[in-house]
């Protein structure tokens, strides 16, 4: 399978596995992440997803360009809109991703990690949109999520010119919150991540991922009006009950599921 999708507990893992084609994103890839995050969306056991590819080189080196190659007007449009959709969807759903990003993030791959919640990066990782020198562009929301994430002159430059960003360079501009790890601590770095938020109050999470997306692109009284209604209905919620009867007593919270409280 082209993505493989596996569940550790609170934690469902999925992983590009095209490491023949430096983990290409195509039709196959970009559905079963798709269908990964209806899983998510829709399992209320499911509290992270990571994000990985398999082999070392590669997280992910952008869209299949044996695939464009051959695409005429029309059928290009319905692959830029999916992609675009699955990325939205990525975004949107008010689960967390971590992206461990274990090498090249190029083109639909670096597209793909600004579409994360977090992105990881391992110490050799390397960021770039290079479409320009193909006479293309970025076509999975690139020319919007970066700017957004960096600014639009360094988003300019990197776009205009092809660069690729070292991981450190990355960190720099905050597209990771934390350092480059070595490749070896990759996958430890993102499952200690994963359980850390995962003991978190499942829907305090949530809330929070959908009061930043309300908020993203809207004025910020209406942000601000979003996170009013989230907070008031968190502070309702048997969850706040708990997590602050645990901080006065000095245990660890128990949260549950939305499932197993109904």
């Amino acid at each position: 399978m082209s993505l493989r999708r596996e569940r550790d507990g609170a934690v469902l893992f999925m992983t590009i596995d095209r490491s023949e084609a430096m983990n290409a994103l195509d039709h196959a890839v970009l559905s079963g992440i798709r269908e990964g995050m209806d899983e998510a969306a829709n399992d209320p056991s499911i509290r992270v997803v990571i994000l990985a590819a398999a082999g070392e080189k590669a997280f992910c080196a952008g869209a299949d360009l044996k695939e464009l190659a051959v695409m005429g007007a029309e059928e290009a449009h319905r692959t830029m809109a999916y992609g675009q959709e699955v990325m939205r969807h990525l975004e949107r759903t008010p689960v967390p991703v971590i992206a461990a990003v274990n090498g090249l993030a190029l083109g639909g791959g670096f597209e793909l990690a600004l579409a994360a919640t977090i992105p990881v990066l391992a110490d050799h990782a390397q960021l770039g949109l290079p479409e320009s020198g193909l006479g293309l562009i970025p076509g999975y929301g690139g020319t919007q999520r970066l700017p957004r994430a960096v600014g639009s002159r360094v988003a300019a430059h990197l776009m205009l010119t092809g660069t690729r960003l070292s991981a450190e360079r990355a960190y720099e501009l905050g597209l990771t919150p934390i350092r480059p790890v070595p490749q070896a601590d990759l996958p430890s770095t993102v499952t200690s991540m994963a359980e850390t938020i995962a003991s978190q109050g499942p829907e305090a999470v949530r809330s929070i991922l959908q009061a930043m997306d309300l908020g993203r692109d809207a004025p910020l009284d209406s942000g601000l009006r979003a996170e009013t209604g989230l907070a008031v209905l968190a502070v309702a919620g048997e969850e706040s009950s708990e997590g602050i009867s645990a901080f006065l007593e000095h245990r660890a919270a128990q949260f549950t599921d939305r499932e197993e409280t109904r």
